[in-house]
């Protein structure tokens, strides 16, 4: 089990991760249940009889709500009535990520799909069956704000092809652990952003114009990471993106606007910062630089020697000599 710290500059999240993987067969259970699942996160996790155990958790604490990804064997995971004397209120909301998980919940037992979602309050007994899932955690007091009726949401499933759904859970993955909320002003629109979306998915009937500015963040970070895990595609465009994102390359465009970086010159830094790491990598002398230029998805080589000399002042054959 490692945790880390955020850096003192900033007001990042804690990250805590957990495996069996390096335990001693007899540890993995104690350790899984004791010290992981009822000390650390205060759920009861109960591996299903007869199954080889495994489990890996990931727990990201940001500032105001945290969260938790889970893959595991079959497991059981109970908020338990000896649990509930801690006091915590919180309101969560489970995403199944694997084939099948129900979850009961306030009397009423769910059958979730992959994709779907059931809001769990921290307060009221739980079960959840489950093999791989994540989970968000926030204030009560910032969800009832924004929903009618919150108590009438425990236990009801917010199907996957809930859009205020699947844009949270894309806004929460481009956080990835790696944002540094560096400002009091960053930290508190995401986290405003991230609680207009979880109540918009608990409420779709409810859309103030908060939720509005929700959306369009978590559609521009969606934009972003694809554009970061797509960018050496060369047939990369602004229609497959906004495409992928539901909404018109038109407005796609503004959003990426918004940033002070188009589309293009977007997409051409992270190629050109592409071909510098591979030509300042051990052995790419022996690689032609053209070949280095079309894996980082430029298709004109003579356009991408006139963008590299802009960017770094000098040639790529250059730029490999000096290293």
């Amino acid at each position: 089990m490692t945790m880390v710290d955020p850096p003192a500059t900033g007001h990042a999240l804690k990250l805590l991760q957990f495996s069996t993987h390096r335990l001693p067969e007899h540890e993995r259970v104690p350790m899984l249940r004791e010290v992981f699942g009822r000390t650390i996160v205060r759920v009861d996790m109960k591996p299903v009889a007869e199954v080889p155990l495994h489990a890996q958790a990931t727990l990201r604490s940001f500032p105001g709500f945290r969260t938790i990804s889970c893959s595991t064997s079959p497991m059981y995971f109970r908020r338990t009535p000896d649990l509930l004397r801690d006091g915590d209120d919180s309101v969560g909301l489970v995403v199944n990520l694997g084939h099948q998980a129900t979850v009961s919940h306030c009397g009423i037992e769910v059958r979730m799909a992959g994709g779907d979602a059931v809001p769990i309050f921290t307060d009221k007994a739980a079960n959840l069956l489950s093999t791989r899932h994540v989970g968000m955690v926030f204030p009560r007091a910032s969800l009832a704000s924004r929903v009618r009726s919150i108590d009438k949401a425990a236990g009801r499933m917010v199907p996957r092809r809930t859009e205020a759904l699947r844009l949270l859970v894309t806004y929460i993955k481009s956080l990835n652990g790696k944002l540094v909320l560096a400002t009091p002003g960053l930290s508190e629109a995401v986290v405003n952003h991230i609680y207009d979306l979880a109540a918009l998915a608990l409420d779709p009937e409810r859309a103030p114009a908060s939720c509005l500015s929700a959306i369009a963040a978590a559609r521009l970070a969606g934009a972003i990471e694809m554009i970061a895990r797509r960018f050496a595609d060369p047939a990369l465009s602004t229609d497959m993106v906004a495409k992928q994102q539901n909404i018109s390359a038109r407005y796609l465009q503004r959003l990426i606007e918004t940033t002070g970086k188009p589309f293009a010159e977007r997409v051409n830094e992270l190629r050109l910062q592409r071909v510098f790491e591979l030509l300042t990598a051990p052995g790419s002398a022996r690689r032609r630089i053209a070949d280095i230029a079309l894996e980082a998805g430029f298709s004109d080589v003579s356009y991408f020697n006139r963008l590299f000399r802009t960017r770094f002042g000098d040639t790529p054959s250059g730029v490999r000599v000096q290293r």
